[in-house]
């Protein structure tokens, strides 16, 4: 503090300031700092015990939000950011306490005593006058777990939020004569006093923490609890359970309306549906049984009433149910084409809307059924037609037969490549002596692997050469070898099957034309 360049007279100044300061140590007895020091141990084993708490919420909210996400999905994430936020400020505070043990010998840190200076901590947050860098880390630290805490609370939790902004206020100090000039937080609270007593104080921010921790942990939980413990109009709602998915004209519709937290000792003192009573009650539900009226969406209106505290809470009825008309037709439909593909495995769905699909048969050749509901491969084989024929049980019992026909047809005619590049392909002769001739189906719906038997090349002035295979061989090679720049070289009569297809016959691609670099 006397060091730099500073006036003879400011110099001066300083020397006093720390003459004072050495005074002010002297005059504080040995048992005030060693009660200083026995508390700072006190409020290091909280802090450990304090931790371990923590984690076992942390960890019975996780648990809670595994198993009910829309519950406690929300406050488990803002519980983990606040505990990152926390155990990040956590360290930090440490390692500014670990800078008040560096000059103290081994033997001595535990004679609280002896730690009664204050330089090494006021050098290393406070330099000639201001914050020093260190210490303006310090209350950057402080400021980030302040507002990130205060952000990720948002409005839910206010008194938690006022709480920690109160805590961990880092504000200059207005003087309390009202006279003289603020100070600095970081002068207020740490330069000048002993070391153990800013030990302690660093000890109490981190039990500040995690009591924080503590706070906001248990607020999110009693929250979360006391809603679900709510008995109220605005924690109900009403749900019509219907006994099956939808209904055909002339039937009754059934099922029961029951209230969204479902309470089987919760009877109903009155339910009235579209302007009738219903009175027979099963298992804290309204069992329903009325014509299901037109075919379209209707309204199921009124209201549910039960006694809570001695008084009818009444909630309203409002949902609604669907009535389809009685099918007469199957729903049959190519998942990824109009028509079929000779000799390829085309995945199909038939089903019939409302009936449940093993009460539904269909028939074809080459038609069998695969693994999922409604899920059939059909193989066509010979001829141009297919017919498939449909046979369900409805719901009533009676009988229902549908069928339709497909177009069969052939693949289309494939395309050679080479460099996965049909038509005219511009290539020097080194990457042709390299290339792989290979046939694909452009823009065709099915993915198909082909194996390449044989293709012919014809290089201009030379005979026609046939290669097994999808390679040049070594005859090829040396024709190509005298093909000349400009040359255009002729990949044709392709032949190629289809991998996993037997007894497919593949068309001959079309020739691919090399034009020499």
């Amino acid at each position: 503090m006397a060091g730099g360049k500073l006036s003879p007279r400011q110099k001066m100044i300083n020397l006093m300031y720390l003459v004072f300061i050495a005074m002010l140590a002297l005059q504080m007895s040995k048992e005030v700092l060693t009660a200083f020091g026995y508390l700072n141990e006190r409020l290091t084993t909280f802090n450990v015990s304090q931790k371990d708490k923590n984690a076992d919420k942390y960890a019975g909210l996780a648990l809670k939000a595994s198993e009910q996400a829309e519950k406690f999905g929300d406050e488990n994430e803002k519980a983990q950011q606040v505990r990152a936020l926390s155990q990040e400020l956590f360290d930090h505070i440490e390692k500014v306490k670990q800078v008040v043990l560096v000059d103290i010998p081994e033997e001595k840190k535990e004679n609280y005593e002896e730690m009664d200076k204050s330089e090494t901590l006021d050098l290393y947050l406070y330099q000639k006058g201001q914050v020093s860098e260190d210490g303006q880390a310090f209350l950057d630290a402080i400021e980030k777990y302040r507002n990130g805490v205060v952000a990720v609370l948002g409005d839910e939790y206010p008194e938690v939020s006022t709480s920690i902004l109160e805590h961990f206020d880092t504000d200059d100090v207005p003087s309390k004569d009202g006279v003289s000039q603020a100070k600095n937080w970081i002068d207020h609270t740490f330069v000048g006093f002993p070391s153990v007593a800013s030990m302690t104080k660093l000890s109490l921010m981190q039990t500040d923490i995690r009591s924080a921790e503590r706070n906001i942990l248990n607020t999110m939980l009693r929250g979360q609890l006391a809603a679900d413990a709510g008995i109220s109009a605005s924690t109900y709602q009403t749900i019509f359970i219907p006994t099956k998915p939808s209904f055909f004209p002339g039937e009754n519709v059934t099922g029961e309306i029951v209230l969204g937290r479902y309470d089987a000792t919760l009877m109903p003192s009155e339910v009235v549906v579209n302007g009738r009573p219903v009175t027979k009650f099963e298992g804290g539900g309204a069992v329903m049984n009325f014509p299901a009226g037109n075919v379209g969406e209707n309204d199921i209106k009124g209201k549910f009433v039960f006694m809570q505290d001695g008084k009818p809470v009444e909630i309203p009825i409002d949902t609604k149910y669907a009535v389809v008309a009685k099918p007469n037709d199957a729903v049959i439909a190519a998942d990824k084409m109009n028509v079929v593909y000779r000799g390829l495995q085309n995945p199909m769905t038939i089903s019939v809307p409302g009936v449940a699909d093993n009460k539904v048969n269909a028939k074809a050749a080459g038609l069998r059924k695969a693994s999922g509901i409604g899920k059939y491969i059909m193989v066509p084989g010979t001829g141009k037609e297919i017919r498939i024929n449909v046979t369900a049980s409805l719901p009533d019992g009676s009988p229902m037969s549908s069928s339709k026909v497909y177009r069969i047809k052939d693949i289309p005619k494939p395309m050679a490549t080479v460099r996965r590049e049909s038509g005219m392909v511009s290539m020097a002769k080194s990457s042709l002596l390299k290339t792989t001739v290979r046939v694909e189906l452009p823009d065709f719906l099915f993915d198909l692997d082909f194996n390449i038997q044989s293709f012919k090349i014809k290089v201009p002035g030379q005979a026609t050469i046939t290669v097994n295979g999808n390679k040049l061989n070594t005859q090829a090679q040396t024709a190509v070898n005298r093909a000349r720049v400009g040359d255009v070289i002729n990949i044709f009569d392709v032949k190629s099957s289809i991998v996993g297809v037997s007894g497919l016959r593949v068309p001959d691609a079309s020739p691919v034309n090399i034009e020499i670099q």
